[in-house]
C-alpha cells in the first residue's frame, strides 16, 4: 500500500522537513528588505532632528544600500566556501548590533556609518538564503518556498512605511532601528537550531576586483547623489561631480574586464548570463530594486511635508498593498510551479507600471490623500506576483555548483538597482526642486501688487531645497520676509510662499515618480523578452556516501 508522503529534502535533516529552515532565514530577510523602506517614512523627522536637508538625510538609505550591494558577491563565494550557515549567522549578529547602534545615534555621521555596517550584515545574509532554499528544498516544493520568501521581501518593502510611522509617531525615530534587536535574537535562536550545515567548496577570493565593485560604485554613487550639492559643478580644486561620475564607471568597466578574464574564479561569473533567463532576470531584477525602492523617498516627503500628514497616517497608504502584497505572493509563487513564470512576472511589471503612472498623475498640493489608495492597492498587487516568479526563474539557471554565486548575482543586480534607484531619486528631486518652486513662485507672484514682486522673487532665488522642505514642514511663518514688506501685505506674501513651495515640491515629486514608472517599464520590457519556460522539476540524484540527495540543475522547457 503506497502513501503520498511531503517530498523529501536534499540534505540530511535528521527527519526534519525542510520547511523547518525557513523561520530563521525569513526572519533574517525580513529585516534586511524592511530597513530599506523604514527608513523613508521618518525622513522630515530625522531632518528635524539633525538640523540637516534632503540630501545628508538621503545617506541615511543610500549608505545601507551601497554597502549591501557591493559586497553581496564577495559574500555569495563566502557562503560557497565555509557554508551558507555560518554566514548567515555571522550576519545576523553584525545586523543586529548595528541596528542598536543606529538607535543611539548622535549625529547624522554617526547614523549614517552605523547604517553602513548593517548594509554589511545584510549582505552577509541575503545570498544564504536563497542558495539555501535551492539547495535544500526538493524541486517540486522550490516554487512554493520561494514564494513564501517572496512574500516576506514584499510584505516587508511595502509593509516598511507602515511600521516605521507607527514607530516614528509613538515611541520615536529610533526604534525603527531597535526593533530589529528582539527580531534578530528570535531569527538567531531559530537559526542556530534548525539550519543544516551544507557541503562547502574550495573558492578563491578575488581582493582586486573585489576593491574595484567597492570604488566604482561608491565614486558612481556619490557624484550622482551628491551631484545637486555642487550644482553639478566643481566639487573641489580640478575635481568636479561629471568627474567623479566618469571615474566610477571607468572603474566599474575595469571591474568587468577583469571579471572575463578570470572566468570562474570571479567574483561576478560571467557565464552565468549566457543563460537568456538568467541574463533577463537580472535586467529585470535591477529595475525592481531601482524603481521600489526610489518611489518612496518622494512619495514620504510629499505625504508628510505637503499634505500634512502625521507618520502613521502617511503610512496607512501603503497599507492596503501591504496586504494584498502579503495575499497574492504564496499564490503566485506555487502558480509559477505550474505555469511559465514569465508571464507572471511581465504580469506583476504591468502593475507596477500602471500603478506608478497613475500615482503621479494623481499627485498635487490640494489632493485628497485617499484617493491614493487605488495605486498604491495595484502597486502592492504587483509587487506580490513579481518577486517569487522571479526568484524562480533566476534559480532554474543555477545548480548546486553555482547556486551561492547565482544567488549572489541576482541579490546583487537587484541591490545595484536600489542604491542608483536611491541615489537617481534623491539627485532628482533636489535638482528638479528649485526648478519648480521656482516656476511656482513667478505663477505666485502675480496675485501681488506690482512693487512687491521683484522683492519675493528675490527671496526665492536665495533659498536651498533644504530651506524650501523646511518652510514646508514649518508652516507659512518659515518663509523669510523679504525687507520693506507691510504688515498689511506680510500674511498675503506668506501664504503665496507656502503655496509656491507646496506646488513647487509636488511637480517635482512627480517627475521624480516617473522616472520610477519608466524604469518599471523597462523591467516589463525584459521580462517580454524572456523565452516562455515552464520549470521542469527533475529528480535529486543520489550522491556517495551518505545516500543525501543534491540537487540537479532545474531545467526549463521552452513552450513558444
Amino acid at each position: 500500500m503506497s502513501t503520498t508522503t511531503a517530498p523529501p529534502a536534499l540534505v540530511d535533516l535528521h527527519g526534519r522537513s525542510p520547511w523547518t529552515i525557513l523561520p530563521g532565514l525569513c526572519l533574517g530577510f525580513f529585516m534586511i528588505m524592511i530597513d530599506m523602506t523604514i527608513v523613508n517614512i521618518a525622513v522630515p523627522t530625522l531632518q528635524a532632528t539633525f538640523h540637516v536637508g534632503i540630501t545628508a538625510v538621503g545617506w541615511v538609505n543610500s549608505a545601507y544600500l551601497l554597502t549591501f550591494a557591493v559586497l553581496l558577491l564577495v559574500t555569495g563565494r563566502l557562503g560557497d566556501r565555509f557554508g551558507p550557515r555560518p554566514v548567515f549567522v555571522g550576519g545576523l549578529v553584525v545586523f543586529t548590533l548595528a541596528s542598536a547602534a543606529c538607535g543611539v545615534a548622535p549625529s547624522i555621521g554617526w547614523l549614517v556609518a552605523a547604517r553602513a555596517v548593517q548594509g554589511i550584515g545584510g549582505a552577509m545574509m541575503t545570498p544564504q538564503t536563497m542558495a539555501m532554499i535551492t539547495r535544500v528544498f526538493p524541486p517540486r516544493s522550490r516554487g512554493a518556498a520561494l514564494g513564501l520568501w517572496g512574500s516576506v521581501a514584499g510584505v516587508a518593502t511595502i509593509a516598511g512605511p507602515l511600521l516605521g510611522g507607527v514607530l516614528v509617531e509613538t515611541a520615536g525615530w529610533e526604534w525603527i532601528f531597535y526593533v530589529n534587536v528582539p527580531v534578530g535574537v528570535v531569527a538567531l535562536i531559530f537559526s542556530l537550531r534548525w539550519l543544516p550545515r551544507l557541503e562547502t567548496h574550495d573558492r578563491s577570493f578575488d581582493v582586486l576586483g573585489m576593491v574595484l565593485s567597492v570604488a566604482g560604485m561608491f565614486l558612481l554613487v556619490f557624484g550622482i547623489q551628491e551631484g545637486s550639492t555642487y550644482d553639478w559643478g566643481t566639487i573641489r580644486g580640478p575635481i568636479t561631480v561629471w568627474g567623479v561620475v566618469g571615474l566610477g564607471v571607468v572603474v566599474l568597466g575595469a571591474f568587468g574586464w577583469l571579471q572575463l578574464r578570470r572566468g570562474d574564479d570571479a567574483l561576478l561569473p560571467m557565464r552565468l548570463f549566457r543563460n537568456r533567463t538568467f541574463l533577463l532576470a537580472n535586467a529585470s531584477g535591477g529595475a525592481l530594486g531601482f524603481a521600489m525602492v526610489g518611489i518612496f523617498f518622494p512619495l514620504t516627503i510629499f505625504l508628510q511635508s505637503i499634505l500634512g500628514l502625521s507618520p502613521i497616517r502617511a503610512a496607512l497608504i501603503s497599507l492596503p498593498g501591504s496586504l494584498i502584497s502579503g495575499l497574492a505572493a504564496p499564490v503566485a509563487g506555487r502558480l509559477s510551479d505550474k505555469v511559465p513564470p514569465k508571464w507572471i512576472v511581465v504580469f506583476g511589471f504591468l502593475m507596477f507600471t500602471v500603478s506608478v503612472f497613475w500615482l503621479a498623475a494623481w499627485i498635487n498640493a490640494e489632493a485628497s490623500p485617499w484617493r491614493l489608495l487605488a495605486p498604491m492597492s495595484l502597486f502592492g498587487f504587483g509587487t506580490g506576483t513579481v518577486f517569487s516568479p522571479l526568484s524562480n526563474l533566476a534559480a532554474s539557471a543555477l545548480d548546486h555548483r553555482t547556486a551561492g554565486a547565482g544567488a549572489g548575482v541576482f541579490n546583487t543586480n537587484r541591490q545595484v538597482g536600489s542604491v542608483i534607484g536611491s541615489a537617481a531619486m534623491v539627485a532628482l528631486l533636489t535638482s528638479r526642486l528649485s526648478h519648480t518652486i521656482a516656476a511656482s513662485a513667478q505663477t505666485a507672484a502675480t496675485q501681488l501688487p506690482a512693487q512687491f514682486r521683484p522683492q519675493f522673487l528675490a527671496a526665492f532665488a536665495h533659498l536651498s531645497s533644504a530651506d524650501f522642505s523646511g518652510a514646508s514642514t514649518n508652516g507659512p511663518n518659515a518663509f523669510p520676509l523679504p525687507p520693506g514688506i507691510p504688515a498689511n501685505v506680510a500674511s498675503q506674501v506668506r501664504q503665496l510662499a507656502l503655496g509656491a513651495v507646496h506646488d513647487g515640491f509636488a511637480a517635482a515629486a512627480t517627475q521624480s515618480i516617473m522616472l520610477a514608472a519608466a524604469v518599471f517599464f523597462v523591467g516589463l520590457l525584459a521580462a517580454l523578452a524572456m523565452r516562455s519556460q515552464r520549470i521542469h522539476h527533475g529528480s535529486p540524484s543520489p550522491v556517495d556516501g551518505g545516500g543525501v540527495g543534491q540537487a540537479q540543475p532545474v531545467r526549463a522547457v521552452v513552450e513558444g
